[in-house]
């Protein structure tokens, strides 16, 4: 047992890590030993080398890894040449045993052969330093799925793991420090769970070992290390046949006589149907780093890092195949395991009985109360809890309540368990008509076309089967009408027969691409059903865990407690050894070492009275060491004293009798912290207090951080707690700081406060949900020069990770005693592709939480509701409370709500139940949620009317944690169709994360709807499974995975199963390919595809995008990628319906898809508004879906292109034409009809896209992303920025338009290059539906505001709400909005910019290296440059007077007089103020050193363009000109002062000359009257005294000489003597047709007043060479309106008379 001892220390070579001798445990804890330990064991190291080195004979070795011992050994070698090589021993016992007949051995022998001391020294090589990762049960019952023992099977070359006989606590292989692909670092804390872990028992741990298929791919440049079997099979025999001796079950492993019943009874009731199934794809694996020292430098961890790369790449040779023959190995992988006992320290098998977990129980109860022969050291029998089922109490209840959730959907129901895909319906105002039609296509089995013909769009899908049976059957009062059904022709989805063919999406799809309808004619009874549950489903019990094991774990493995038993076996009888060895201090040393690995596998959690217990123990034992083993003491004597009778002089009893209790506390510990609830037994009889009546302060103990990485020691130098109390997504009271402390080192290191925390309220006064967060800072030591980050010395504090604890467990009782809190840090994540998915490098760390414990149980008893009943009107408030109330109910959402507002709103909340959807508001407004206030919230919300299911969405936020408005808010949510449930299925998701506890109404609301519907269920599998990623709730996501999983029905699972191992697949090859570059790229995709193709050989699947489309092959030929940055692959994909069309997908990787598919989703959320409320906008919607971190899947829009693509067919500046678009459009519609209807749907869609993309804040739009489909189609892709957080160039924003509208655009809209009445209808469909999403505002802010712990980077505070809230115009009318989005269309469409952004993008994208330098103007509107010698030097030049001019717009221009040399007559030349602003700027750039003359301020108060401005700024200007040309010769002489005074064309003009003649004091004349023509839209409204004219449109307007005009409006209100009425409208340049949507605004007039008045409206055409013409107008009498609501009508134009 010496020996047994000293293997635990060892380290295999075979993991090319370096070697160490038994006591000094490794290198990398040389610090745990002082100078004169270490030089002692050295001396013993070489001393036991000495004496077996005549064992060391034959060299022989497995061939396969034969170079990575050597490696090995050679390196070791040169470090250590004092410690011993077990593997030497290791082979010449392999010779030793090739000479034994096994089978002839008598048990004895066996035993005598075991015992040896060459053959121990044989095993310590597979010995770990920590067995944490073992089997779930003992070695002695490791069975095989028939019951009986395994065999090992030499000569299958997959990655088993080989391990020794069951008397070694654990006999698997020593792992490999480094950083492990899996996420887990060695430096971290390896136990996950707060619970015992055994898979395959229900209702037990958060954190569970998933069996995966032994040959889980891994790329071989990852980081995990794969470990070859270092057992021959002959070694195996014999440890068969050992294994197989109840002999040495009862001598080797000193067994009770209740051991071994336990044993029988759990081998008799192993059951043999799942045990195949459950073992784990990682079983060969040895996953945990705490079973391995800590790695204090950076170079040894690399170096094991390097090593496990080139083990891995031994054993996995290419981890494609090991993907495509998953199932076959699934499989054989147990054969080739071979075990009686442990494997690698992995999860090797995990029954599903509930009696192998009591034996192990039993076991560890049975060793931890013998006496063993009245030594000391013993843990007494109640270190783990006999009551099982109430370890994790909170899990086991919300099993029984899935459980009971299941019965309500029995799988003999056909409405809840089709077991196919309903085809998803929209209901929709038909805005063609009701009598719209359309034609439908059936195929009906027996006729070999199909029939065809036209029904209504509103026609039931019933009445559509009853014609199509009309052509089959002559008497169709003998058919059951009910019995039949439509398919959906190339996809897996039927019609629903109660709706309307026109409500259904693919018949809507079909008519906006013009596509043919076809459909299947099928009967109930021929329908594929693959996807129903069976009566097994219905039958099986629930477990929480077991299907999990092929979900990929970001962050967590398999973490298994069993190895604890092992563990304690190994301490008793280091113990017993310490009592009676020869050398005391080397039998100390180990027993230190055991119970250093206990704390290991307890998650690195060291007790100060364990810390203290080894001190005592070292200095009990603290002699002189020397070589000579007699000195050691004997310890006969000892062993005749029980343990309950320690002698006192005796200090080593007394020692390692402290040491068992404090080992048995640290057990203790962990038992009661895995459970939620208070460490007590569901016997125990306790008596509880209310909490209501508790007047404790609420206080606790953070005691320490366990589990600190050594990074984490050189990086931060002082760490602290944020102690923050939370209900409702804020703080109860202001956070409290704990001290700053460093890191402290025992075993491990750690981080010690042992400080009381105290927070100033009683415990009566917290609410139920009340949560305790925990965050943990660390501040960066200023002094370490290890760092990456050089720019530590000026950063702050870092957040390290944060952890919360509801201060009320699920049973409603208050936390108590000491909790072990997991705290889930991110490192910086390192990028694999063995599993197709970023794995987080994820640190783990413990807080050990000490909360007051108490003789009583204090339980929270909700109150019941108050029996008050009280409403009032609304209307019964005086008027300027009741107008205030209306502001604050009128609000979209609770974002804008100050805190005077919120006590209003409170106060007056009895007046408020007319107003339903104020609920949220009020709720939110509650001031105080403690037990005393609840009656009356609750009062309130059982009187409330229901909401509607989205407006209660909003009550499911982290605002409201309260159950029972949760529940409620569930409850209204219920009416929510299983069609609309899919479209906001994510908020669902995410507001999973509010729910206090995991047993909740909308988790039992979402898996109610899932196994309703095929469709939510497999939407709801990939959005759980997204989640996993969240490392701060991914445990509660795993567990409610793993209910769905379990209550979903074996055939859909299975289903869920092919796509996850499709996507995986698909990942494996857009990895490599993105790796690749060059050439290399379409090899590495042809390779990835054909072996894709392997895995359609035997499965058909359907796609994670839609379970509608089930794929049977790929065409490999049609493959192929893009060339953007991420290198998405373009999958092309053969329908599985022979009446389907190909598939064609696009599949990313290294980029997160979670905003594309959020943004596509409001998107389509606005569609479905605009269609119901009658706007068909034409919108392209496609699907996207994110598989896994930063990789996903997006449909691809066949018969598109970018706007980049086709604008480059006319050349790389093709962005700056106008024709592109058109004529691209035309190629394919080149008949007029077409390229009309082609054009009509580009208006639609681009209105759509523009107001789509200005609300979500979309911005880093190029012609890349923009993209147009052949039937005229526009839609936006790559989502990558919204929310305003637009890409930047340099400091300046790329997106400087409101959205994306080029003249090019334009040019498609109107028709051609001059605004038409097309251009109008733009518009006006552009406020339509932008005001129609007005009204829906508050939706779109819940929506999003639920996103916003999603862990998106651009949506993650109230800021980025409040963009969407701005750009909704939340407090505007109508018709203002109107107006605003108006200027929005002006903007974009002169946006220069959004040009030349597309223009650098071609360039971009063409690969041109730099655009040609040109000759620039030096002046912007001076095409060239001129200077002194050209045009002579200048006399004189001062600002001679300025003229009012009207184009484009009214301003003022200032003409100087410039006299040169050689002329008689000065010239004179006419410059704007901005033109001035420009030289003097550009002179400033030209001559930084000059001091130049004050330049007059282009800012002034009111009216820019004014007389008296411009009077001003004449003598200003003119004051700068004499200083410019009084200056320097330099200045005043230089090319940019002679060109800005060249006269320009403009300048010649005969208005320049005239002008001046002119006096500027001169008032234009009125308007000459023209031809008259045209229509003008008006909408006239009144409200609050004040009459609203909005001059929306005018159209046809016609002139005189055929020249468009540049129409405005005037208008007065008649009669009006001093034209004090006047209002006019902004000019509109050149067209006939021009757009205003101004609002002209007449305030202060009573309703009488106007009926009395006529309003009078003028249109004219503003003239810069000639007076203002008139072109039309119109006089209303306003006593033939009804200004009460508001008038929206044209008006013709005719010759009246006007001011």
């Amino acid at each position: 047992m010496d020996i047994c001892s000293c293997s635990m220390a060892q380290i295999s070579s075979s993991n090319g890590f370096k070697q160490h001798s038994s006591p000094s445990l490794a290198a990398a804890r040389s610090k745990d030993v002082d100078k004169e330990e270490a030089l002692q064991m050295e001396a013993e190291a070489l001393a036991k080398m000495q004496k077996e080195r005549g064992v060391a004979g034959n060299k022989q070795t497995f061939h396969s890894f034969s170079s990575t011992r050597q490696k090995a050994q050679a390196h070791n070698k040169q470090d250590h040449d004092l410690m011993v090589f077990p593997e030497s021993d290791a082979k010449s016992m392999e010779d030793k045993l090739s000479t034994i007949d096994i089978e002839k051995l008598t048990h004895a022998e066996l035993e005598k052969l075991l015992l040896d001391d060459s053959f121990e020294s044989s095993k310590v090589s597979a010995l770990p330093v920590s067995p944490i990762l073992s089997p779930s049960v003992s070695s002695q019952f490791y069975l095989g799925p028939t019951g009986q023992r395994r065999h090992w099977t030499p000569g299958i070359p997959a990655p088993v793991t080989c391990t020794l006989p069951p008397i070694y606590p654990s006999a698997s292989y020593t792992k490999q420090t480094g950083v492990f692909q899996n996420g887990f670092h060695p430096t971290m804390s390896s136990y996950h769970s707060r619970e015992p872990i055994y898979l395959g028992l229900p209702r037990q741990a958060q954190y569970i070992s998933y069996p995966l298929a032994a040959t889980t791919p891994f790329h071989p440049q990852g980081s995990l290390p794969l470990y070859p079997p270092v057992l021959t099979p002959e070694m195996a025999k014999v440890f068969d046949k050992i294994a197989s001796t109840s002999e040495f079950l009862k001598n080797g492993k000193s067994s009770t006589d209740l051991e071994m019943t336990a044993i029988k009874s759990a081998v008799s009731n192993l059951p043999a149907s799942e045990s195949c199934r459950d073992v784990s794809k990682f079983d060969w694996l040895d996953l945990d780093p705490l079973s391995k020292p800590k790695v204090d430098s950076v170079e040894t961890l690399n170096k094991a890092e390097n090593d496990g790369e080139r083990a891995s790449s031994m054993t996995a040779e290419d981890p494609w195949d090991a993907v495509l023959l998953e199932e076959k190995l699934l499989v054989t992988c147990h054969l080739e395991r071979k075990l009686n006992g442990k494997s690698s320290g992995a999860t090797v098998t995990r029954s599903q009985s509930l009696n192998m977990r009591t034996t192990q129980l039993t076991k560890l109860q049975g060793q931890t109360s013998q006496k063993d022969n009245g030594t000391t050291g013993v843990l007494t029998e109640n270190v783990l809890p006999q009551e099982i089922e109430g370890q994790n109490q909170e899990l086991s209840a919300f099993s029984q309540a899935v459980t009971k959730l299941r019965t309500k959907f029995p799988y003999t129901n056909q409405q809840t368990n089709p077991g196919f895909v309903l085809s998803p319906v929209m209901l929709q105002r038909n805005i063609s008509g009701e009598s719209a039609s359309i034609k439908v296509s059936i195929e009906i089995e027996e006729f070999q076309q199909p029939v065809t013909f036209t029904c209504d769009v509103s026609s039931p899908v019933e009445l559509i089967i009853m014609q199509a049976l009309c052509w089959v059957h002559d008497d169709l009062n003998e058919v059951d009408i009910g019995s039949y059904i439509l398919k959906v022709c190339g996809q897996e989805e039927v019609l629903q027969n109660k709706h309307c063919i026109g409500s259904h999406e693919y018949i809507q799809n079909c008519r906006k691409w013009d596509t043919e309808i076809k459909l299947q004619l099928l009967t109930h009874s021929v329908i594929c059903r693959d996807l129903a549950r069976t009566e097994d489903d219905d039958r099986t019990p629930i477990h929480l865990t077991k299907h999990l094991y092929k979900v990929e774990k970001p962050f967590r493995e398999p973490i298994i407690r069993s190895s604890i038993e092992e563990l304690l076996d190994v301490y008793h009888k280091q113990v017993n050894i310490a009592l009676r060895n020869e050398n005391r201090h080397k039998a100390v040393d180990h027993v230190i070492k055991t119970v250093r690995k206990i704390c290991s596998t307890l998650d690195c959690v060291e007790t100060p009275a364990i810390t203290e217990s080894v001190k005592k123990l070292r200095r009990a034992v603290n002699l002189p060491r020397t070589k000579n083993p007699e000195v050691s003491l004997k310890c006969d004597d000892m062993s005749q004293s029980s343990s309950g009778s320690l002698q006192p002089e005796n200090p080593l009893k007394v020692s390692i009798d402290q040491l068992t209790r404090a080992v048995e506390a640290l057990l203790q510990l962990h038992v009661n912290s895995c459970s939620n609830s208070a460490a007590v037994s569901p016997g125990d009889s306790r008596s509880t207090k209310e909490a209501w009546t508790a007047t404790e302060h609420l206080q606790f103990t953070i005691f320490a951080a366990h589990g600190i990485s050594s990074s984490w020691v050189s990086n931060y130098e002082k760490y602290y707690l944020i102690c923050s109390l939370t209900h409702n997504g804020k703080d109860l009271f202001k956070p409290v700081q704990s001290k700053k402390v460093g890191t402290y080192k025992n075993f491990f290191y750690l981080i010690k406060w042992d400080e009381l925390i105290i927070f100033p309220i009683q415990i009566s006064q917290l609410p139920l949900e009340s949560v305790l967060c925990l965050t943990l800072f660390g501040i960066l030591n200023q002094s370490s020069g290890s760092s990456p980050d050089s720019n530590k010395q000026r950063k702050g504090p870092e957040i390290l990770g944060q952890v919360s604890l509801p201060l009320f467990d699920f049973r409603r009782l208050l936390t108590c005693g000491t909790k072990l809190l997991q705290l889930w840090t991110s490192s910086h994540p390192h990028h694999v592709s063995g599993m197709a998915s970023k794995k987080g490098n994820m640190e783990r760390i413990v807080l050990q939480i000490d909360f007051p414990s108490h003789a009583f149980d204090i339980e929270y008893k909700i109150p019941q509701a108050a029996k008050t009943t009280v409403h009032h009107s609304i209307e019964t408030l005086e008027k300027p409370l009741r107008e205030r109330l209306h502001a604050i109910l009128a609000k979209d959402n609770t974002i804008g709500l100050s805190k005077e507002d919120k006590e209003f709103l409170w106060d007056k909340r009895h007046y408020c139940h007319s107003h339903t959807s104020s609920l949220p508001k009020i709720l939110v407004s509650a001031p105080h949620w403690d037990w005393a206030s609840l009656p009356e919230i609750y009062s309130l919300l059982q009187q409330w009317p229901p909401l509607s299911p989205l407006a209660a969405l909003e009550l499911l936020d982290s605002k409201f944690a309260d159950q029972e408005v949760r529940n409620t808010a569930v409850n209204w949510i219920e009416t929510l169709s299983d069609d609309e449930l899919t479209d906001f299925l994510p908020q669902f998701v995410q507001a999973l994360k509010f729910e206090t506890y995991l047993d909740s109404a909308l988790v039992k609301f979402l898996l109610a709807r899932a196994l309703g519907s095929v469709r939510v269920a497999h939407y709801l599998y990939w959005l759980l499974k997204d989640t996993l990623y969240d490392t701060k709730f991914g445990v509660r996501y795993e567990q409610i995975l793993g209910a769905f999983l379990s209550v979903c029905g074996k055939r859909l699972r299975e289903e869920l199963e092919k796509q996850t191992r499709l996507v995986q697949l698909f990942g494996m090859v857009a990895e490599r390919v993105k790796q690749t570059s060059g050439s290399a790229r379409q090899a590495a995709l042809q390779n990835g595809m054909e072996r894709v193709q392997l895995f359609f050989l035997k499965n058909k699947c359907r796609l994670p995008l839609n379970p509608s489309l089930v794929a049977k092959e790929l065409n490999i030929k049609a493959c192929s990628f893009f060339s953007s940055n991420a290198v998405p692959l373009k999958v092309a994909l053969l329908n599985a319906d022979p009446l389907g069309e190909e598939i064609n997908v696009m599949f990313k990787v290294g980029e997160d898809l979670r905003q594309d598919m959020l943004a596509l989703q409001m998107i389509k959320i606005m569609d479905k508004i605009w269609l119901q409320e009658g706007l068909d906008l034409r919108m392209v919607i496609f699907k996207c879906l994110s598989t896994g971190k930063d990789r996903g899947m997006v449909e691809l829009v066949p018969a598109s292109d970018t706007l980049r693509k086709i604008q480059v067919e006319y050349g790389v500046t093709g962005s700056f034409k106008d024709k592109p678009l058109a004529e691209w459009l035309r190629k394919y519609n080149p008949t007029e009809e077409e390229y009309d209807k082609a054009s009509e749907n580009f208006i639609y869609s681009c209105a759509g896209c523009c107001v789509a993309t200005y609300v979500l804040g979309i911005c880093d739009r190029h012609n890349d992303n923009i993209m147009l489909r052949n039937t005229g189609h526009m839609f936006h892709i790559d989502f990558g920025k919204f929310l305003g957080h637009a890409q930047m160039f340099g400091s300046f924003k790329r997106d400087r338009a409101p959205f994306v509208l080029t003249s090019d655009m334009a040019y498609v809209i109107n028709g051609g290059e001059k605004p038409t009445i097309r251009f109008q209808l733009f518009v006006d469909l552009c406020c339509q539906a932008y005001n129609l999403i007005r009204k829906h505002a508050s939706l779109f802010l819940n929506l999003l505001s639920l996103m916003l712990s999603s862990g998106l980077p651009e949506l993650s505070g109230v800021q980025d709400l409040k963009y969407v809230q701005d750009a909704l115009q939340p407090q505007t009318t109508d018709a203002e909005a109107t107006i605003f989005f108006t200027r929005l269309i002006e903007s974009s469409l002169g946006s220069v910019a959004t040009k030349f952004n597309f223009f650098i993008h071609n360039l971009a994208q063409l690969r041109f290296s730099g655009l040609p330098s040109n000759d620039e103007p030096i002046l912007s509107f001076s095409a060239k440059t001129y200077s002194l010698k050209q045009d002579g030097r200048i006399k004189q030049v001062s600002v001679f007077t300025y003229q009012k001019r009207y184009n484009p717009d009214k301003h003022y221009i200032y003409v100087v007089r410039v006299l040169r040399e050689g002329q008689i007559e000065p010239t004179f030349v006419f410059r704007t103020f901005d033109e001035f602003q420009e030289l003097h700027n550009k002179l400033g750039i030209l001559f930084p050193l000059w001091k130049l003359p004050g330049f007059p301020n282009k800012m002034v108060l009111g009216r820019t363009h004014i007389k008296d401005v411009a009077a001003k700024r004449k003598v200003e200007l003119n004051s700068y000109i004499q200083s410019l040309m009084n200056s320097s010769a330099e200045v005043a002489e230089c090319d940019l002062v002679y060109t800005f005074f060249h006269p320009l064309l403009r300048d010649d003009k005969v208005e320049g000359i005239d002008g001046i003649a002119r006096p500027t004091d001169a008032s234009p004349s009125s308007p000459t009257s023209g031809k008259v023509g045209g229509e003008v839209k008006l909408s006239i409204s009144y409200r609050n005294s004040t009459l609203f004219i909005m001059v929306m449109h005018i159209k046809d307007l016609v002139t005189e000489d055929g020249a468009d005009p540049n129409p405005y409006v005037k208008t007065y209100l008649l009669p009006d003597t001093h034209k004090t009425s006047k209002r006019k409208t902004k000019i509109s340049r050149k067209t006939r047709n021009p757009t205003f949507n101004e609002m002209l605004v007449y305030s202060g007039y009573s309703m009488e007043t106007l009926k009395q008045r006529e309003l009078q409206l003028s249109v004219l055409s503003a003239e810069s060479l000639r007076e203002n013409f008139f072109l039309g107008g119109i006089t209303l009498s306003l006593k033939d309106f009804n200004l009460s609501k508001e008038t929206v009508n044209w008006y013709r134009l005719t010759a009246v008379p006007y001011l």
